[in-house]
């Protein structure tokens, strides 16, 4: 019999009490993270086996359980390990957005703090990386294997994966003879984007041979039959399209899940069978809980996810959920939502493209010759969809379609399919309180002093689903609704307001010119910040000379982050504003270069406008 069916039964709660009281021998947990690790291991597929040779990953998942529906939630670092190290979406704590930090939610733990306070040694070999203050200790040590005390969790990590190892290793490989890989049909055939696979590919190999090395270690201190073993990576792998980008490419992730015998019958689920492949769809959100599951710990109320193994194993889920948020300098807003067939993406800013320039992508020797030759037409679709304005609404079959090339959204024949997920992700958006209906700024602003945003979230001062009706109304292109927009840039509601201008400026000039004389008094009001951005640009960009002075006049008003009626997340939503108007913006370029920055978030760019901004805003 298997404890997985019976999750809330007097046996489950007599086993996790043998657990706790050492009456059944704790297991120790080891997870070995590659960074920007996506699910291109030997057990994903046998073309991967083809390209890296992976002799210790291969033995391992021959003992193991492989999910092959894994998610990470987020397609980057930083809120893909607050997902997992909380077990809460960071889209409900507010940590969506790359390199912000937000108060945790009350009575709150991470993972890490709820083992070590039962016992366990917890070791951090590598970074942390999370999006929540830390409060009280999370690790005892940040030593090795060798020096462990038992019952101990231990994370590993490697991080020549990461998209700056991948491109050392590129410029390794220049000149060397690099073979022609068959690319996924969003890439384009060019050199550069060949030498990223192989680049990728070698990595990975390097990555196993330091697996071997730890597994070797673990075997000669006799820890294998009483430690549990995950692989995993933190997200899609550090190739365009792939890190940063809530396609399937980007979110799916290895996960490999080593249970030594001894363990099985009690805290293994039922489909685990020793190099054997699960479907049943799993998030980093699962991943916390179901650690303190397996050392017999019931995962606090607070947490969102569900354990998969262990004591407290509960039903398989039917969906897992991943979003984006900013990326680093560039703003944007994507949720989705997949089953074990399809996924539907939901891009709530569609005039954004996704090629939008982050700085620390386009390092990349791949960005700039895609870029060019897109534009240039000498590469066509689907690689070059990449540079323009992304659909509204995105339904993809991953079993027909795996490279995600036919958008099915608008076909009538999936639209049941359409409708069941996008009311699952709604669903979800009202169960965790999704604070990505409020820009960045109000994040950070409308919660109390000393309240997190999560605990503001929670209450009805939140008005989530009105909020989430204009913003599903904003982000499209029917002109059907710009008489509604119009009227809701004077409703109470800040977030409303933001919407209402974001989905005018979405629509462009057939929205905008007719009401050009109640936009420009818009953004002479004291109307919320980031909606007097959407509708300033909106002016530089469709209106007469007078529109254009006083949207520019706004814009610079709002990019200084020490003027009274901006910070650092308005000031960066209006520099993006300003980067995107390109040469309609250089009346204020010197008055821009005067404006005191140095409490811009670091990364802060632009590429074709002010190809120096990065180097001022640091001063």
């Amino acid at each position: 019999m298997k404890l997985v069916s019976f999750p809330c039964s007097l046996f489950a709660i007599i086993l996790a009490s043998a657990i706790l009281h050492g009456q059944l021998e704790r297991p120790n947990i080891v997870w070995i993270c590659g960074e920007d690790l996506g699910a291109q291991l030997s057990p994903y597929g046998e073309h991967h086996a083809r390209h890296a040779d992976t002799p210790n990953i291969d033995r391992l998942a021959s003992q193991s359980l492989t999910y092959n529906i894994a998610w990470s939630n987020f397609p980057v670092c930083r809120p893909a390990r607050t997902t997992l190290a909380m077990g809460m979406y960071a889209e409900s704590l507010g940590g969506q957005h790359m390199r912000s930090v937000v108060a945790p939610p009350t009575g709150s733990k991470m993972y890490s703090q709820i083992l070590r306070e039962a016992g366990y040694e917890t070791i951090n070999h590598g970074k942390e990386d999370y999006a929540v203050e830390k409060t009280g200790m999370l690790w005892s040590s940040e030593d090795d294997l060798s020096n462990a005390t038992q019952p101990f969790f231990m994370k590993l990590q490697d991080g020549k994966l990461h998209e700056g190892g991948i491109r050392a290793k590129m410029k390794e490989l220049k000149g060397e003879n690099i073979p022609r890989y068959d690319l996924p049909g969003f890439h384009p055939d060019i050199p550069e984007m060949h030498r990223a696979w192989h680049a990728l590919y070698q990595r990975i190999e390097e990555f196993d041979s330091k697996i071997g090395k730890w597994l070797k270690t673990m075997e000669q201190q006799g820890l294998m039959e009483n430690t549990i073993i995950m692989i995993w990576g933190d997200h899609g792998p550090a190739i365009a399209r792939g890190k940063r980008y809530t396609r399937d490419f980007g979110l799916r992730v290895p996960l490999i899940i080593y249970i030594p015998e001894k363990y099985r019958a009690e805290l293994a689920p039922e489909d685990y069978i020793p190099g054997g492949i699960s479907d049943r769809p799993v998030s980093f959100v699962d991943v916390g809980p179901t650690m303190l599951s397996l050392a017999g710990i019931e995962p606090p109320e607070i947490m969102q996810g569900e354990p998969f193994m262990g004591v407290y194993a509960k039903s398989p889920n039917q969906y897992v959920f991943g979003a984006r948020g900013r990326m680093d300098e560039r703003i944007d807003m994507i949720r989705t939502v997949r089953d074990q067939r399809y996924q539907l993406m939901r891009n709530y800013m569609p005039h954004l493209p996704y090629g939008q320039h982050v700085e620390t992508l386009f390092k990349n020797e791949v960005m700039v010759p895609w870029q060019k030759l897109s534009e240039a037409g000498e590469i066509g679709p689907p690689p070059s969809l990449y540079w323009k304005q992304k659909p509204p609404v995105e339904l993809y079959d991953l079993e027909k379609d795996p490279d995600q090339i036919n958008n099915l959204a608008d076909d009538p024949q999936y639209r049941s399919i359409r409708d069941r997920l996008m009311t699952a992700l709604h669903k979800h958006q009202e169960t965790i309180r999704d604070t990505g209906f409020l820009p960045e700024a109000q994040i950070h602003t409308r919660p109390a002093k000393g309240q997190s945003p999560y605990d503001w979230a929670q209450s009805s001062e939140y008005d989530l689903k009105r909020i989430r009706t204009i913003a599903e109304l904003a982000a499209g292109y029917n002109m059907d609704a710009v008489p509604k927009l119009l009227a809701s840039l004077d409703d109470d509601e800040l977030a409303i307001q933001y919407w209402a201008a974001l989905g005018l400026l979405i629509r462009g000039g057939n929205a905008v010119n007719p009401h050009l004389n109640q936009l420009r008094s818009f953004v002479e009001t004291d109307a919320a910040p980031t909606a007097r951005v959407a509708i300033a640009e909106a002016l530089v960009r469709y209106g007469k000379a007078d529109d254009q002075a006083s949207g520019l006049a706004t814009l610079l008003e709002l990019a200084d982050a020490s003027s009274a009626s901006s910070d650092q997340h308005v000031a960066l939503a209006a520099l993006n504003a300003i980067d995107r108007l390109d040469g309609a913006a250089l009346p204020i370029y010197e008055e821009l270069k005067m404006i005191k920055t140095k409490s811009y978030p670091k990364r802060v760019m632009s590429s074709k406008l002010l190809p120096d901004l990065e180097k001022l805003l640091e001063k």
